[in-house]
């Protein structure tokens, strides 16, 4: 029996002896992945090789010398920075905290001036009593006025006085003066000693009313006759008012002092010559020159209790005694007697009581 050789062994010797492939793709994919990992830390942690050899490079060729400075010379030059406080007409910018002196020119009034100082017009008052005497309608051009810093009372301090005893007299608190930095007090233990002026803010005092009331007494039927050469005997019956008032200039702006204790009226916008209308329905109790302060005066009884009274006029268009109806143009405005600049100054009256007129207009 014949045995046959396997024809298998010299293929597994072959195999043996056959080396594998190499993957390069497997080689290059982790190179890769090196590469970019390596490159994500240079950015991490930014280092770049080439600006570090060119930094080397420039550090070993550049020489290191020494560098002179110019030599610095003191000049008078350097001292004409210097800024002086300006404690006359320049308004500074932001809130004062020290009084000013304002030199009146020619056409001012104490209005004009509290506008441009952006105060109330008794402030100025307040501070210039001595000069003014609560008057704002006579002012001479020249004459140097005290501007106060802020609304309140600037106020010159005597022998005798005492925070508490200033305070109560023009209706603030200590803290309110003691805390104005310009009057430099020291708010825990204030001394007064060498105090010349203080400022009070907020504080207020009466002024004295600088034009005097036009005495007489309203009641149903014009009657009386005012003293004063307008005035006249006007007849006991005439036109009856309807108790509402227009406004005698067509508008409700106020030129000037609104109604106080010590402007018992409202001075009402009007430009020079502007028509000057009845507020309501009455009889003419006075047309002239009057002298307490009023000028160019017009006061119509309504012969129901209410008189109205137009002072400062330039022109007058009725005469005492007339009838008048509601809306009847009876003159003109103007600057007469106590008055800076043309306004109208308005007055109502009920029997014996000065009226607020903004609490009737219109009805």
């Amino acid at each position: 029996m014949t045995v046959k050789k396997s024809t298998q062994e010299p293929q597994v010797k072959a195999e043996i002896g056959k080396r594998p492939a190499v993957n390069w793709a497997l080689i290059l994919s982790w190179g890769g992945t090196i590469l970019l990992v390596a490159i994500m830390l240079a950015v991490l942690f930014q280092f770049n090789p080439l600006t570090a050899l060119k930094s080397n490079e420039a550090v070993v060729s550049t020489p290191i010398t020494d560098i002179s400075l110019p030599e610095i010379k003191s000049s008078g030059v350097d001292f004409a920075l210097a800024r002086y406080a300006e404690m006359d007409t320049t308004v500074p910018e932001g809130i004062r905290q020290y009084a000013i002196k304002y030199t009146v020119e020619e056409g001012d009034s104490i209005f004009a001036i509290a506008k441009k100082f952006s105060l109330q017009p008794e402030s100025i008052l307040y501070a210039n009593f001595d000069l003014l005497n609560d008057d704002p309608t006579f002012l001479l051009p020249g004459w140097r006025l005290t501007i106060p810093p802020t609304d309140g009372v600037y106020y010159k301090w005597k022998e005798g006085d005492t925070l508490e005893k200033v305070a109560e007299k023009y209706y603030v608190d200590v803290e309110d003066i003691t805390s104005w930095p310009s009057n430099k007090l020291d708010v825990q233990n204030p001394d007064t000693s060498g105090l010349e002026y203080v400022m009070i803010p907020g504080g207020y005092r009466e002024i004295q009313s600088w034009i005097t009331p036009l005495e007489y007494t309203a009641r149903s039927g014009a009657t009386r006759v005012i003293a004063g050469e307008g005035g006249c005997q006007a007849p006991a019956t005439g036109p009856v008012g309807s108790g509402g008032f227009i406004t005698p200039t067509g508008g409700f702006d106020v030129s000037g002092f609104d109604f106080t204790s010590y402007h018992l009226g409202v001075d009402l916008t009007a430009y020079e010559g502007a028509p000057i209308y009845a507020s309501d329905n009455g009889t003419v109790l006075y047309a002239g020159w009057n002298t307490s302060g009023y000028g160019n005066l017009i006061v119509i009884d309504h012969n129901n209790g209410y008189e109205t009274l137009y002072a400062h006029l330039s022109q007058i268009y009725v005469y005492c005694g007339e009838g008048v109806a509601r809306g009847t143009v009876i003159g003109a405005a103007g600057s007469t007697g106590k008055s800076t600049g043309a306004h109208l100054h308005f007055e109502i009256r009920y029997y014996n009581s000065f009226i607020n007129p903004w609490q009737v207009f219109g009805f």
